[in-house]
């Protein structure tokens, strides 16, 4: 928060954190910064200035994405994704940081907007530092961490004026605009379930399921570990915990439904128009306070809103796949291994893709029937997902997935998370922000900062 140093982080967070103890905080009042910093306007055709934090893994393709920009600072953790070939040939120009405190401070004049492509943990600290100076921001998936942490960025997005998008691509993809056309004409009726699943973290293998390890390798030269574990509890470095695997720790990530979740759920949710679920609950192959389970099928249920029907939607990973639909025909996959989602209305059924880039309505021979009645395209097209908040940050359109959409939807799939932690029935005000049913799971909603 705010110039984030090691001196005032705390105070800062811990103000904000009463303020949601105290009631106030659905209401626009993070007191971290006492003056509103806003963006800089770019002149016609001039490019941003872009700063990159986290620049491995997803970094890479969200850092190359930017290349037509001018990319003035890159930060990560490891001096080695600093050096590798690639970068230097790609960004010959652009100052280099391990730690993106440092790098906002001193490139502070110099920076339009930031990405920040690194373990979910550190999402919010180092967005919300950029956002406090004025900065537009681009955050990977899923959004957050924790609940509380998706709500203080979309109220700080609106507060300074920024220009956002979450980093769940297929939300810019023409299935996702299909659906919600096929949808908005009936063409399979009134939709009363969703059900979604993935392979995760199955594809992952460990460490799911895992106890913490108790031996302490060395930390690999080039890593700064204080400056990955960031606001993060302080533990030894174990390869166990970085790269990738950082996704089945709770200290660090979200585990299947953080991965997936912003991706798989996203079509439906859009079109549907979903908003909060009135419960979430879960079952799971175990629960420890360390990793993710190795399964777990959770079960979102929707109100009735607008006139449109109740929805429940079902969550599937780790092996777990819902019943196999009676329209599809015999030997027909259900999409791809990786993930994807089945529709039922009360005429018909839809099957998608994980990434929406591919819908059918099931069987394929009343597909084939349905296309000459298919609706015309009548909802705005993309011109690309990173395209988008470019735009945006040049004061065009919002982008499509800004905070103000991927804020929320953020929070819906981490109260999935949180039925799974407690083991129990979830109910959730979003305007009280607070779990109504259980005030021991409330302690989910967010989570203490380590000073470093």
């Amino acid at each position: 928060m705010g110039n984030l140093t090691r001196r005032d982080f705390m105070a800062k967070t811990t103000v904000a954190a009463a303020a949601l103890g105290a009631g106030i905080y659905g209401s626009d009042s993070l007191a971290a910064s006492k003056k509103i910093r806003r963006p800089r306007k770019i002149k016609p055709g001039k490019k941003l200035n872009v700063a990159c934090i986290g620049i491995a893994g997803k970094g890479s393709s969200d850092s190359q994405a930017m290349i037509g920009e001018n990319i003035v600072a890159i930060c990560d953790v490891d001096e080695n994704n600093l050096n590798t070939a690639k970068v230097l040939k790609n960004f010959p120009k652009a100052k280099r940081y391990t730690d993106y405190r440092q790098m906002l401070e001193e490139m502070d004049e110099q920076i339009d907007a930031v990405t920040v492509s690194t373990p979910d943990h550190t999402h919010y600290p180092a967005a919300m530092a950029a956002i406090e100076r004025g900065k537009h921001v681009y955050v990977q998936k899923p959004l957050t961490h924790t609940i509380w942490e998706a709500r203080a960025l979309t109220l700080a997005a609106r507060k300074h004026g920024v220009a956002t998008q979450m980093g769940n691509q297929g939300h810019a993809n023409e299935g996702n605009r299909i659906l919600q056309e096929w949808l908005q004409a009936g063409i399979i009726g009134d939709v009363h379930e969703v059900h979604v699943w993935t392979d995760r973290p199955t594809a992952w293998g460990e460490p799911a399921g895992m106890d913490r390890p108790t031996d302490t390798p060395p930390v690999p030269d080039g890593l700064n570990w204080d400056l990955w574990l960031g606001t993060a509890p302080k533990r030894p470095y174990h390869p166990l915990y970085m790269p990738k695997k950082w996704r089945s720790w709770w200290d660090y990530g979200c585990g299947a439904l953080g991965d997936m979740a912003c991706h798989i759920m996203d079509a439906s949710y859009w079109a549907l128009n979903l908003g909060y679920p009135s419960s979430v609950e879960a079952t799971s192959s175990s629960v420890n306070n360390e990793t993710i389970p190795k399964s777990s099928k959770i079960t979102y249920q929707f109100p009735k809103r607008d006139g449109i029907p109740p929805v429940k939607m079902v969550w599937y990973d780790g092996g777990n796949m819902p019943k196999r639909p009676k329209e599809l025909e015999p030997g027909r996959k259900l999409v791809s291994n990786v993930g994807g989602q089945l529709i039922y209305g009360d005429k018909g059924t839809i099957m998608i893709d994980a990434y929406c880039k591919s819908l059918r309505v099931i069987p394929e021979k009343k597909m084939q029937e349905l296309a000459p009645k298919l609706p015309p395209k009548t909802i705005p097209r993309s011109i690309g997902h990173y395209e988008e908040w470019i735009r945006a940050c040049k004061g065009g359109e919002p982008a499509m997935s800004n905070f103000d959409y991927a804020g929320p939807f953020t929070e819906v799939v981490q109260l999935g998370n949180i039925a799974l932690r407690t083991g129990k029935k979830i109910c959730f005000d979003p305007d009280k922000f607070k779990i109504t049913n259980d005030s021991d799971a409330n302690k989910y909603l967010t989570h203490p900062y380590r000073k470093f």
